[in-house]
């Protein structure tokens, strides 16, 4: 009796991809994605994916609202506009930055208030959510434009982080606390922090508000 030439594991042609069976292919792909993520986490995933748009020197970012950032040369930028691209928004940003075991995300809200407590809605709001690590104690940030902001950091099993928040104004507090806010998170893997302080800093200090703010 014919038997039929998928059965004993044998694949035809057909469904082969260099010399793999394409059947099972895809769910191993899925597989390996999943494992990396739940052994290494996001940042694994991130060194992993060859990224096609890599910051080159005079890159800059842009913010929304004429505000700008210039991104460390070398990583990648997964989402967000250079100056010269439309569609940035101040109160609708989202800017996702990576390199090997480091990213970086800077997203920009409405809030009303200071830099500090735009910070603290934000603890609060993933009290409940955040693993469990050591915290730095909170520190006031200048950019090089003059923008005032607060930064926190801290460390523990689930990896080092920053978080630096800013009202996107400079001037009067009236002004300042109803401009939109931005929020700036770097996490790395555990310990990983240090090798990374250099691209961050420089990161924060180029932070410049529009010129019509």
């Amino acid at each position: 009796m014919y038997e039929s030439g998928l059965s004993g594991g044998w694949a035809p042609v057909e469904h082969r991809f260099f010399g793999l069976d394409r059947r099972t292919l895809r769910p191993a792909v899925f597989a390996l994605v999943v494992g990396l993520v739940l052994i290494y986490g996001w940042q694994a995933l991130d060194a992993a994916i060859p990224w096609h748009n890599r910051v080159r020197a005079g890159d800059v970012l842009d913010l929304g609202g004429g505000a700008t950032a210039v991104p460390p040369v070398g990583w990648e930028l997964q989402k967000g506009f250079l100056t010269g691209q439309p569609g940035a928004s101040a109160t609708d940003l989202h800017v996702v930055l990576a390199s090997g075991g480091a990213r970086i995300t800077m997203t920009g809200s409405s809030f009303s208030g200071s830099a500090g407590a735009f910070l603290d809605q934000v603890r609060r709001s993933e009290s409940d959510d955040r693993p469990p690590a050591v915290n730095g104690p909170r520190q006031t940030i200048v950019t090089g434009a003059g923008l005032a902001g607060v930064v926190e950091s801290s460390s523990g099993p689930g990896g080092d982080a920053v978080v630096a928040a800013f009202k996107m104004a400079v001037g009067p507090a009236r002004a300042v606390e109803a401009a939109p806010a931005l929020l700036v998170r770097v996490r790395t893997a555990p310990g990983q922090l240090p090798q990374y302080q250099e691209a961050v800093a420089a990161l924060l200090r180029s932070i410049t508000v529009g010129a019509s703010r």
